[in-house]
């Protein structure tokens, strides 16, 4: 499953997401990618965006959130259902999940 999504400005120096695997409804779909765009903007540290990522989530759709932003790394996790996504801008690629 890929699917693109624009970052919600049609500026073509935007990237557009690029997501790989999501187990996750709309609504909270676009709140991840659009924090994450805030992230990227905001931060060059990956343990920074995904610090950032974390705490956003956690305050807006309730603990607890776990987040990986890099350009390689793997992962096996266990989420709550409908709580999950697998994404790229760019080269980052970033993995936000629930669980907990």
């Amino acid at each position: 499953m890929t699917s693109h999504y624009s970052s919600g400005n049609s500026n073509n120096n935007h990237k557009k997401a690029v997501v790989k695997n999501a187990d996750m409804d709309d609504k909270m779909r676009e709140d991840v990618l659009r924090l994450a765009r805030q992230a990227l903007e905001k931060f060059q540290v990956e343990k920074d965006i995904a610090s950032f990522l974390k705490r956003q989530l956690d305050e807006l759709h309730g603990p607890t959130w776990h987040c990986v932003a890099g350009k390689h790394f793997g992962s096996y996790v266990t989420h709550e259902i409908k709580h999950f996504l697998y994404f790229y801008y760019g080269p980052m690629a970033v993995l936000v999940y629930k669980s907990g």
